[in-house]
C-alpha cells in the first residue's frame, strides 16, 4: 500500500476513538474537566477509569465522526488549555501512582493566533518535560493522525504504539510538499519520502509496536480490532508493572535522547 493511502486510511472518520477505548476498556470512568486556569478543552479528554478494578489515568485527543461532533472537539486539535490538562491529570496521576494511556488522534495542536497568545508552545513544552519526569508507567498510542508537537507531546512514554493505518509526523504531507515544492498537490510523493508510516517508524525505532488493522489483506472488523486492542493494552501495562520505575525511567530516558 502507498504511503499517501495509509495517510487517508489515517484521517478516516470511522476509526477507533478515545472514548471508544474507554468505554471498550472501563467498567466505570469519570471524566475530569478543566485546566484550573483558563477553560475546558473538548479536543482534549481526560479522566479516570477502572480496569479490572485498577484505576487508570486516560488523556486523549478526540475527533468527532461527524461534522457537529468535529466542531465540537475542534477537529481534534487540542489548544494550551487541553495540554494544559492533560498535565493536570499526568501530575494526579503520578501522586496517586496510577498508570496513564494516552492516546493519539491529532493533525496537530490548534494553530491559531489565540493559541499563540495563550502559550501553545510552552504547554506543548511542559507537557513533554513532565512527561520525561513520570515514575508510573506510561503507554502511548497513536490512533489515526500523529500530528508535529501537538501529537508528541503525548508521546512521550515508556511504550510508544501505532496502529497498522496511522501515520505519526513532523507535519502533514500537504505542508511538507507546499514548503518543499511549493505545491500541496504532491501530498502523495511527500507521503512516500516523509517516513510516516508505522512500518517506516517500528524500522526506524521510533516506535514499539504495531497493532495490525488487517489480516490476509483484509481489514478486521472494528468491534474485533478495538478487543485486539484492549487486550494488547492490559498485557502492555502488566508488563510496565512488573518492572521497577528506576528502570523505566532510565529506559525512558536513554530511548529519547537517541533522536
Amino acid at each position: 500500500m502507498q504511503a499517501y493511502q495509509i495517510v487517508q486510511r489515517a484521517r478516516q472518520l470511522d476509526r477507533i476513538s478515545t472514548m471508544d477505548v474507554i468505554n471498550g476498556i472501563c467498567s466505570q470512568f469519570m471524566e475530569l474537566h478543566g485546566d484550573r486556569l483558563m477553560s475546558d478543552d473538548k479536543a482534549m479528554i481526560t479522566g479516570i477509569g477502572l480496569v479490572d478494578n485498577k484505576p487508570l489515568t486516560f488523556i486523549g485527543i478526540q475527533k468527532g465522526s461527524n461534522t457537529k461532533e468535529n466542531i465540537l472537539r475542534n477537529f481534534g486539535s487540542s489548544g494550551p488549555a487541553g495540554y494544559r490538562k492533560a498535565i493536570r491529570q499526568m501530575k494526579l496521576a503520578e501522586k496517586f501512582n496510577r498508570p496513564i494511556l494516552t492516546l493519539i488522534n491529532t493533525a496537530g495542536a490548534h494553530a491559531a493566533p489565540e493559541s499563540e497568545e495563550n502559550g501553545i508552545g510552552d504547554a506543548i513544552a511542559q507537557s513533554l518535560i513532565t512527561m520525561s519526569e513520570l515514575t508510573v508507567p506510561t503507554l502511548a498510542i497513536i490512533l489515526g493522525e500523529g500530528g508535529s508537537g501537538g501529537a508528541i507531546a503525548l508521546a512521550l512514554a515508556d511504550s510508544v504504539w501505532m496502529m497498522e493505518n496511522s501515520i505519526y509526523s513532523v507535519l502533514s504531507p500537504e505542508g511538507f510538499a507546499s514548503i518543499l515544492w511549493k505545491d500541496s498537490k504532491l501530498a502523495s510523493q511527500a507521503a512516500d519520502v516523509m517516513k510516516l508510516t508505522a512500518k517506516d517508524l517500528l524500522e526506524l525505532k521510533v516506535i514499539d509496536k504495531i497493532i495490525p488493522e488487517e489480516f490476509d489483506s483484509v481489514l478486521i472488523e472494528k468491534d474485533q480490532l478495538l478487543k485486539n486492542l484492549i487486550t494488547a493494552i492490559k498485557n502492555e501495562f502488566k508488563r510496565l508493572d512488573a518492572t521497577e520505575a528506576e528502570e523505566r525511567v532510565t529506559l525512558k530516558y536513554e530511548r529519547f535522547r537517541k533522536f
